[in-house]
């Protein structure tokens, strides 16, 4: 299956079934429609969760599909623009006339994406849509099929630097953040605990997504005298932030980026493996977590596409799982409505781990905490799932 980069539709699976809900051929497959950014800023992403997806049809598929019926999936580009993502959905649902919705990427983008699913009373099961201002509207149909929303996010990263002894922890911390519904919460959420526990603010910032060169943002970072940095970032400006960070000669004793780091390869070849040592983050998966179906999963991501997944990959993957589950336990695909209550009142084991939701669609859990360490990503938090038993400052030495 090839990544289409174009505004057309990608149509991937295959037909051939047994049985079928009433109304509908027995042959006919189950057409779930989706709009991602395979295009512009966010492509990185928009590019992993359709990979994420695509492994989610294949192996749905060879196991007998849903209900019965194979799955297809129709993907179209939305070039990252909100307007696009709109009139995609709006087509899928209303011209295409698919079966079932699956996400967008990003916050940006499901925001007004998911008012399109609502209005059409149709279930949105997304996987990337941590903002919190998704879930203040009063919608009944939406799902973030990860374990927390961006405000919860570091929070276990936080609360663990709380908590260190006082000649560890750090005295001053700076907090520059994208102007995106996703990254901005990660960071507040994260001051929120760390001023509580005494940690000053020393720098606090948002800068727009046009922003490529991030030198005077760090001059005046370094200039505040912060120890540690707590960066709400996506993916290229996270790169562009440690080379100007690098430029400076400034290095903080920790450094936290909220998505960046999770690109695996692509932040190894974007900032250099020697600069990645140390680096936090906090992250919905791991390809080595003894999760359901985790195992099988990593092997047919690498059949398919090659290498370790991503983590937007497993994201979309999961929210294929969510979808799967609901629809087979109503056993019907008529009432949308039937299928979020279902999601709303029960536990979903995925490959990210059991996920449940609240009644406004927002998860119940809690992120792992990531530092690629020696060319890896280990999980050092919560310390009951840990890889490792050692954390390391940002290129310093380890935490006592």
């Amino acid at each position: 299956m090839t990544a289409i980069a174009t505004g057309f539709a990608l149509l991937t699976g295959v037909s051939a079934c047994s049985t079928g809900d009433a109304g509908e051929s027995a042959d006919d497959p189950i057409v779930i429609g989706a709009s991602l950014p395979l295009t512009g800023e966010f492509s990185q992403g928009g590019l992993d969760t359709q990979q994420g997806y695509e492994v989610w049809v294949e192996m749905t598929n060879e196991a007998g599909g849903i209900l019965g019926r194979d799955v297809e999936i129709l993907i179209k580009d939305d070039a990252t623009n909100q307007n696009t993502v709109v009139t995609n959905y709006n087509n899928l649902v209303s011209v295409d006339e698919v079966d079932l919705l699956l996400g967008s990427q990003s916050s940006l983008l499901n925001i007004p994406a998911s008012a399109v699913a609502e209005r059409n009373e149709m279930v949105f099961v997304c996987p990337s849509c941590g903002s919190p201002d998704m879930y203040n509207r009063g919608f009944e149909f939406i799902f973030f099929s990860q374990q927390a929303i961006a405000t919860d996010q570091a929070r276990v990263f936080s609360e663990w630097i709380a908590a260190l002894p006082e000649d560890q922890r750090p005295k001053t911390a700076a907090y520059p953040s994208l102007d995106d519904p996703f990254a901005g919460p990660v960071v507040d959420g994260a001051e929120a605990i760390l001023s509580a526990a005494g940690i000053e603010t020393v720098y606090k910032d948002i800068y727009p997504a046009t922003t490529k060169n991030f030198d005077s943002i760090v001059s005046a970072i370094a200039a505040s005298g912060a120890e540690m940095v707590v960066q709400g970032a996506q993916f290229e400006d996270g790169v562009n932030f440690v080379r100007s960070m690098n430029r400076a000669g400034y290095e903080p004793e920790i450094l936290y980026q909220s998505s960046s780091p999770t690109y695996g390869q692509q932040y190894f070849d974007g900032v250099g493996e020697e600069n990645t040592q140390g680096v936090f983050f906090s992250s919905s998966y791991n390809a080595v977590a003894a999760t359901p179906g985790n195992t099988e999963f990593v092997a047919k991501y690498e059949e398919m596409f090659g290498g370790t997944p991503p983590e937007d990959a497993a994201d979309g993957f999961a929210a294929g799982e969510v979808l799967r589950a609901a629809v087979e336990a109503v056993g019907s695909l008529d009432d949308q409505r039937a299928l979020a209550d279902w999601i709303r009142s029960n536990e979903v084991p995925t490959i990210l781990g059991t996920l449940s939701w609240n009644e406004d669609g927002s998860p119940k859990g809690d992120f792992i905490v990531g530092q690629w360490q020696d060319g890896e990503a280990q999980v050092v938090l919560p310390l009951d799932v840990a890889t490792t038993d050692t954390i390391y400052r940002w290129r310093g030495p380890a935490f006592e």
